[in-house]
């Protein structure tokens, strides 16, 4: 005889049992037999009889050790809100077994299939009522029972009337055959129980129950993988929508209905509907004959919406087997923040970390803070080297804005062909060797932000022109592009070119002029605050020691007198190389007059008119207080008081000394050179 392979579970005399069901009842022998083994276990026997199955002796063992009442025919509940929730948690369960178990019922119309949880409790059942839903079936609390008897085996099962513990079901004359439902892993998640008369219940009940309970495994699986797809979909940081081959929406994702601003309600309508866009005709395009459509790779698309407002994203486009489609959008706003975070389109200095005690830098400074309580568009003014880009970071940091990106350009360093791209970005096929799906411009990329345009007196004058449509309207056209798009971008330019006189030149547009210089500063150069370079030498000393791992710690009277005599025409740039440079340099504790450059030493060898030189003898005295000054430094390990106590003088005394022979007790602290400096100077 074949034998069915879901059957493979059983024992032999499972086996013999169930072969030997016909299309009647058992007949009186078997029935008797087990009647008598049933009382016998009641009456507290423990080897099993001949007729009994090993399994349901076992049961009836455990349903006697559980003190059940065989009597008892009632059911056991679970509390109306235990239901409740256990019936919401199963509800793609129920959900995926009713159709199969509709389908089973009707190979048995008279007979009875329930749907448990993996705990027992009877969350749907169609046929006849037997096993109300909430019923508990567990064979801890009803007694050898079908339902009960597989969960406790994890396995197929089947009880046979008489098999059973309680009377009522002994009573009832109708036999059982019950399999699990089980997830991916193999875990049990629910039991299928198919209750049938004698007449009903054969060889092949076992197969068809098994089948079924895999039917509903299988949807289960199915269901889950749709329900993890659609949840990855949903967090997916792109819209997603899903066409037929009609252009009808089958689906579309949460980030999707957000950026058109609509519901779920839009299933199944045209994809016109979403918003109408100068790529919608391609996006719907169908292959010719012979031809395959290949879709759309990331191109710059803009959608006018239901509500008159406008969606710029980059979509693309994937066909799918069956002749439907799936757009994927992104939108433009989001990938410029992701632009920014790789590109690092962030400020990093601070009115704080622009040091200098001299007049002319804190008048700078003061008009700066005004600036940052605006939003207008700023001017700052400076030779080159005086640190203008500081002052807009500082000014952008200290604003509303300060959480927004900060984008640099240099206008000065673009070719004049590419300024207008760089700054507002292109279309694809705006010209020769432009990136495939256009690319955004500076300005988009400064969206919610501050852009700052260096070098400003160097624009060309057709982006000057485009640069006033930013001033007055807030948008911005990509060349070749048909449309404009709004940005939200604080201005802040800067040059070291006399504007004004451009103006009169007729190199600069004068209205632009007036529109960049609302607010405005000028940076002072270094010649204009020689009071503050022996602090700034300081400052850049200590960065490069640490940097360049050097052990130079100050720099000598004669060298400081030399750099603050200098008129610097680079400004704090200059000074800033020409301190790294000495550092390379110095063989000596101190930076000397030697490290210097020689075009800084030439200059100062012809004296300016006026100038008086200053007597040898105040050159080596200054010497000699400096080297004390760095000897109880170095025996103090940089303690300011210690050190003042050792020379007999007062610690801002001290200070004073070390600030004018640009010294620092950092540099004689343990550890001091693999630190890292995070201020700036100006």
């Amino acid at each position: 005889m074949m034998v069915n392979p879901q059957l493979t579970a059983f024992s032999a005399q499972d086996l013999d049992y169930i072969t030997a069901l016909g299309p009647a009842s058992l007949n009186e022998g078997p029935i008797a037999e087990l009647d008598q083994a049933w009382l016998a276990c009641l009456k507290g026997r423990i080897d099993r009889p001949a007729g009994v199955r090993q399994v349901i002796w076992d049961s009836w063992l455990r349903s006697v050790s559980a003190g059940l009442d065989p009597e008892d025919g009632e059911y056991r509940f679970v509390a109306p809100a235990v239901l409740a929730a256990t019936l919401a948690a199963n509800r793609a369960l129920i959900a995926a077994a009713a159709e199969v178990m509709k389908g089973l019922l009707a190979y048995n119309p008279r007979g009875h299939i329930n749907l448990t949880d993996a705990a027992g409790t009877t969350l749907y059942f169609c046929g006849l009522d037997l096993t109300p839903v909430g019923s508990r079936l567990l064979e801890s609390v009803q007694g050898t029972n079908c339902t009960g008897l597989a969960l406790a085996e994890d396995r197929l099962v089947y009880v046979l009337a008489e098999e059973n513990f309680g009377i009522g079901l002994r009573r009832r004359r109708m036999h059982c055959a019950a399999a699990p439902i089980r997830d991916a892993q193999g875990r049990t998640l629910a039991m299928l129980t198919l209750t049938a008369e004698p007449g009903w219940f054969h060889f092949h009940t076992l197969g068809t129950v098994q089948a079924a309970a895999e039917a509903v495994s299988r949807q289960m699986a199915l269901q889950i993988l749709l329900e993890e797809q659609q949840t990855v979909l949903e967090v997916l940081n792109e819209g997603l929508v899903v066409l037929d081959e009609r252009g009808c929406i089958k689906a579309l994702n949460r980030y999707a209905r957000q950026l058109f601003r609509v519901g779920r309600d839009l299933l199944g309508s045209p994809f016109q509907r979403l918003g109408q866009s100068e790529l919608t005709d391609e996006i719907l395009l169908r292959g010719g004959e012979g031809q395959q459509y290949e879709g759309i790779r990331d191109l710059d698309c803009t959608f006018e919406l239901h509500d008159r407002s406008h969606l710029a994203c980059l979509v693309s486009v994937c066909p799918l087997e069956q002749g439907g489609r799936i757009v994927s959008l992104r939108e433009n706003r989001r990938i410029r923040e992701i632009t920014r975070r790789i590109i690092g389109t962030q400020a990093s200095y601070t009115f704080e970390t622009i040091q200098g005690s001299s007049r002319a830098i804190q008048d700078a400074l003061h008009l700066g803070r005004i600036a940052s309580r605006s939003d207008s568009t700023t001017l700052i003014l400076g030779e080159s080297g005086t640190g203008k880009e500081l002052f807009a970071q500082a000014i952008h940091n200290a604003s509303e804005r300060r959480n927004g990106p900060f984008v640099a350009v240099n206008c000065g360093a673009i070719p004049r062909d590419l300024v207008q791209s760089e700054l507002f970005g292109h279309v694809e096929g705006a010209f020769t060797g432009s990136a495939r799906g256009g690319s955004a411009g500076k300005f988009e990329l400064a969206d919610g932000g501050t852009i700052f345009l260096d070098e400003i007196g160097d624009m060309s004058f057709d982006a000057q022109v485009s640069l006033l449509r930013v001033l007055q309207e807030g948008e911005v056209t990509r060349v070749g592009a048909k449309k404009s798009q709004q940005v939200d971008v604080r201005i802040i330019a800067a040059t070291h070119r006399n504007l004004s006189q451009a103006v009169a030149d007729g190199a600069f547009r004068e209205d632009l002029y007036y529109r960049l210089n609302v607010l405005n500063l000028t940076v002072p150069p270094l010649r204009m605050r020689r009071e503050d370079v022996p602090l700034l030498a300081r400052h850049f000393l200590n960065r490069c020691t640490r940097s360049l791992r050097k052990s130079v710690q100050g720099i000598s009277p004669e060298a400081l007198d030399i750099l603050s005599a200098y008129s610097w025409p680079g400004n704090v740039r200059e000074l800033e190389n020409t301190i790294e440079r000495a550092t390379n340099l110095a063989v000596t504790e101190l930076i000397q007059p030697a490290d210097l450059p020689l075009e800084i030493k030439q200059r100062l060898r012809q004296p300016t008119p006026g100038s008086v030189p200053e007597p040898r003898a105040a050159l080596d005295l200054g010497t000699h207080e400096m080297n004390a000054i760095i000897a109880a430094l170095r025996d103090t390990r940089g303690n300011i008081r210690l050190a003042a106590r050792q020379l007999n003088v007062s610690r801002g005394g001290l200070y004073n000394k070390m600030n004018r022979f640009g010294l620092s007790a950092d540099a004689f602290r343990e550890g001091a050179n693999g630190e890292s400096s995070a201020s700036s100077v100006l």
